[in-house]
């Protein structure tokens, strides 16, 4: 069982943002020309700084990332660390043995859902290189 000392920890919906797009290797000029000429890599400096982002500037950017609303809303870097700490035992793994000792059964892999993820982060980098090529009057 996972303890939580702090139940009410609020998500940093801004950081969230900023991982995923590093995750995907899009740099913050990028993000800023897809939202628009309204924006510019400090307008997308500051809104990775809040807490909490308007849900239609989530919406656009999740839209573009090709990323989940709820990523930016639920993720939590320390959570996730702990389900993984107390989920996946290392003993689990060695000499490839059965991994029959978890106490955790998912009703999804988390692994494949991990795949899956950086599968579509690499395709939407892929797209976005693609179209700053066509942009700038490359391939």
């Amino acid at each position: 069982m996972i303890h939580n000392d702090m139940p009410h920890k609020k998500i940093h919906q801004g950081r969230n943002i900023k991982r995923f797009r590093e995750m995907l290797g899009i740099k913050q000029e990028a993000l800023a020309f897809e939202l628009g000429d309204d924006w510019n890599q400090k307008k997308i400096s500051l809104l990775e700084q809040k807490e909490t982002v308007e849900a239609n500037i989530l919406a656009q950017v999740a839209k573009i990332l090709k990323v989940p609303v709820e990523a930016f809303e639920n993720f939590d870097e320390e959570q996730a660390v702990n389900i993984i700490a107390n989920t996946y035992s290392f003993q689990d793994f060695k000499d490839n043995a059965s991994a029959s000792g978890f106490n955790y059964q998912p009703s999804f892999n988390p692994i494949d859902k991990m795949v899956e993820l950086y599968e579509r982060m690499l395709q939407q980098q892929k797209e976005m290189i693609e179209k700053l090529e066509r942009l700038i009057g490359g391939k």
